[in-house]
């Protein structure tokens, strides 16, 4: 477990709660996009997303930061 200060904490937070939103985000627009390159590359970046938040939450949770995980 590392020392993290306050601003350390907000940062990576902050972060998490905006890799969450922007996934949300990326869902609901998914099922409008009739472009199947699109609709490809949204996916992609959706497995991307999913990926950056797990690791950050595992991140958090190693540190203290946050117990448990963002469903």
């Amino acid at each position: 477990m590392r020392n993290l200060s306050q601003d350390e904490m907000l940062a990576l937070t902050t972060l998490l709660r905006a890799e969450t939103n922007g996934l949300a985000i990326s869902k609901v627009v998914y099922s409008a996009i009739n472009d199947q390159d699109l609709k490809r590359m949204t996916e992609t970046g959706i497995a991307s997303s999913e990926t950056r938040i797990r690791t950050l939450q595992q991140f958090l949770t190693e540190n203290s930061v946050i117990t448990g995980g963002i469903q």
